[in-house]
């Protein structure tokens, strides 16, 4: 059981583990940092499921490099 979920939404688990480990630093301190682990953890659970989806790259990386190459032809 716990093989098939890992395997089927592995990124999401991963994700949300990353955000909540970032996010323990910041609930030392008190509320408005609890906020922030909140959005790590929620901005961990996205990019995960992103993987888990195998949408692609989440950065258009190629598609970047080739507009700063029209735009700037000495960068080639």
């Amino acid at each position: 059981m716990w093989k098939v979920w890992w395997e089927t939404s592995g990124g999401r688990i991963a994700g949300v583990a990353a955000g909540l480990l970032f996010g323990i630093i910041y609930l030392i301190s008190g509320f408005w940092d609890m906020l922030f682990c909140a959005m790590l953890i929620g901005i961990g659970y996205w990019v995960g499921k992103y993987k888990d989806e195998r949408k692609g790259p989440l950065f258009p990386w190629e598609k970047l490099t080739d507009w700063v190459s029209d735009r700037w032809p000495w960068t080639r």
